[in-house]
């Protein structure tokens, strides 16, 4: 009905929006008032360099920068290397998780196991990924594996320390609750301490996934042929300032999809919580 409002009598009574509308015009109203900044960043990269407050050559228009991205897709070039760094996090970044998680799990179940591996895991977690790169190289070449093995490592520190932490900082009430409603060991992990943990978990998870993107790239800018860190090192040796930025460009689009999946799977898995109240 396009009508607005009817008439009872002679007292015109409004119509109300459907609740669906309301919720439609409030989240396009959250999006546009969180993309303003970006957009205003964007429209400051455009103008900047046509105004001549920056050097074009070095800081060139926007538009530029996305023509120089539109003939990489063209050409093949931002496939093979998108791909390629894609690859690499994604395959990291699910081994630390396979891997840190239980582990993590584990750890903050067993006080023992604790009190046994801490020593190492705070000697390891101190030493620096990226001092570590010469050593990957030597030892496991230039290949794949040593860019995989530098994206393990790094993720497994934010996984490993945030899944021990969200055990330890499981509500006491809760275990004490489960154990006198005669909870054995393992319905109160499976049913208490695990998803308790979830929330804390996955902002490790989100750590996790923004250190493998930062790992990768400095990986693929010393020892790499391809992926997303070496085109923008061989274009900035090449002069190909465009194509340099628009790997840049590149890198931050793929964090935040992978932000936006990780947080679509987090809801899943805690679709318990309530949903944080409005303002």
């Amino acid at each position: 009905m396009s009508d607005v409002s009817l008439t009872v009598g002679t007292a015109p009574v409004a119509l109300v929006p459907p609740a669906r509308w309301t919720r439609v015009l409030r989240q396009l109203s959250n999006i546009g008032w969180r993309s303003a900044l970006v957009l205003a960043l964007a429209l400051w990269w455009e103008l900047a360099p046509r105004l001549e407050l920056t050097d074009p050559a070095f800081f060139p228009p926007l538009s530029e920068v996305l023509a120089a991205g539109w003939a990489l897709a063209l050409n093949g070039q931002l496939w093979q290397h998108t791909s390629a760094s894609v690859a690499r996090a994604l395959g990291g970044f699910a081994i630390a998780v396979l891997y840190a998680v239980p582990l993590g799990l584990a750890i903050g179940w067993y006080r023992r196991l604790g009190h046994f591996l801490n020593p190492l895991i705070e000697v390891l977690r101190n030493t620096a990924p990226l001092a570590l790169l010469p050593v990957f190289l030597l030892l496991l070449g230039i290949g794949e594996v040593s860019k995989v093995a530098m994206v393990v490592y790094a993720c497994s520190w934010p996984l490993l320390l945030n899944t021990i932490s969200a055990v330890k900082q499981v509500d006491p009430l809760l275990i004490k609750s489960a154990r006198t409603m005669g909870a054995s060991a393992q319905q109160l992990f499976l049913k208490v301490i695990l998803p308790a943990s979830v929330p804390t978990i996955f902002v490790g998870i989100r750590l996790a996934s923004a250190t493998a993107i930062l790992v990768l790239v400095a990986a693929e800018m010393v020892g790499a042929k391809s992926g997303l860190g070496y085109l923008i090192i061989y274009a900035q040796y090449s002069f190909l300032i465009p194509d340099m930025y628009f790997g840049i460009i590149a890198i931050t689009f793929i964090g935040v999809l992978f932000t936006l999946a990780l947080e679509v799977v987090e809801r899943r898995l805690t679709a318990w919580k309530p949903a944080p109240a409005l303002a």
